[in-house]
Order: C-alpha cells, then structure tokens, then sequence
C-alpha cells in the first residue's frame, strides 16, 4: 500500500514537473509572465521599382507570343497576405494566332525584389479601381 501511494507520489511530481517546462500560447487565460511572447512582424521590405521590373523581365508578366503592347501599372502596395509588395499590370494582347484579345489584367506579386507571382484578375477585384501609368 504504501508503495502504490509512493508511485502515485512520483508521478504527480513528475508531471507538475513537466508541465512547468513549457510556455503558455500567447492567447491562453494564464498570468502575463508566463506566455509567451508574441512575435514581431517582419520588417516592410523597401519599395520596389515596379516599371523597371517591367522593363527589364516583361516575360514574367506577360509570354513574349502575346506580344504586349500599352503596358501600364499600378502603384506598389503593401502585400495583405504577407511579406512583399504587390502591383496592376495592365497590357494590350494578341493571341497565338495574331487576333486581338484586348486587355488583360494581372495582379503581380513582388518578393525580394524580383516578380514572385502572377495572378489574372477578376471582375471583382480592386485592380478594376487602380490608376495606371505608362511603363
């Protein structure tokens, strides 16, 4: 009897022990001192030269069979979904056969500095409101 009470003894100790080891989400209902610290965002990368990008890898946007033409862009703005930048890219194409397809719109992705990603864009998306400027 009293060596089940001893191991009973042993284990509580060892759990309040191990249970000590660890810190509190930031969001949990325990003392201030005992979470954990919530981290800083990371710092806002520089504002990228979207015309020169443009300039410079215009097939990172567009394929060169579409012949872009009347290429403009947006102002860069601060990526909501993460680190980056982010710009309209708007150009008038051809398609592979040579017919007109009118404008196309694309929301760029920029990261490090280069052209992360593209994305065509939708009927509802703000890059219908943007202003654009020659590149």
């Amino acid at each position: 009897m009293r060596r089940i009470g001893f191991h009973i003894a042993l284990m509580a100790g060892a759990a309040l022990t191990l249970a000590g080891c660890g810190f509190a989400d930031v969001r949990s209902p325990v003392p201030e001192f005992l979470r954990a610290k919530v981290p800083e965002p990371p710092p806002l990368e520089p504002v990228p030269d979207v015309k020169r990008m443009l300039k410079e890898k215009l097939d990172s946007v567009f394929t060169a069979a579409s012949q872009p033409t009347q290429v403009r862009v947006s102002e860069p703005r601060p990526n909501l979904r993460g680190p980056g930048w982010t710009a309209c890219v708007k150009a008038e194409v051809v398609s592979v056969t040579g017919k007109p397809l009118g404008t196309q719109t694309y929301r760029v992705e920029i990261s490090g500095g280069v052209i992360a990603d593209r994305q065509k864009v939708e009927a509802e998306d703000t890059c219908n409101t943007e202003s654009y400027e020659p590149v």
